[in-house]
């Protein structure tokens, strides 16, 4: 996969998602907008998978179907770390901060979507790959 091509599909979503964080904090989507966190946490696990591409990319000489499949795992895996990282951050900042109850669906919810992202992230590639 060209790498530059990459570059902007990785740049794109990281603002995109520093502008839709900026505007939904100013203007309280996350609380009024009871499925945006959803949409944030599936943006974010396609942008990390996306990084992992950039950063780790797929050898272009080995045949796709066996390393694509190693390769997914390895991006999967990754997003999932990223996820329970941010999961265990948030629940850091909302019951010793905020005082706010643990809510483990909403938890299992948030690294379910991230990995669907990272899923997301995953099919590009392979796409990309096969062109």
């Amino acid at each position: 996969m060209d790498r530059k091509k990459l570059f902007k599909h990785l740049a794109c979503p990281a603002f995109l998602i520093l502008a839709i964080n900026f505007l939904a904090n100013k203007f309280y989507w996350y609380s009024s907008i009871w499925y945006f966190d959803i949409i944030m946490h599936f943006l974010g696990g396609l942008w990390v998978g996306l990084a992992f591409l950039y950063f780790f990319p797929l050898h272009p000489t080995l045949p796709l179907v066996r390393e694509g499949i190693k390769e997914g795992v390895r991006v999967l895996l990754f997003v999932l770390l990223i996820a329970v990282g941010w999961e265990v951050f948030e629940f850091f900042v909302n019951d010793v901060i905020a005082q706010n109850p643990f809510n483990f669906l909403d938890t299992i919810s948030d690294i379910l979507f991230g990995i669907s992202g990272g899923l997301c992230a995953i099919l590009y590639s392979w796409k990309k790959q096969l062109k």
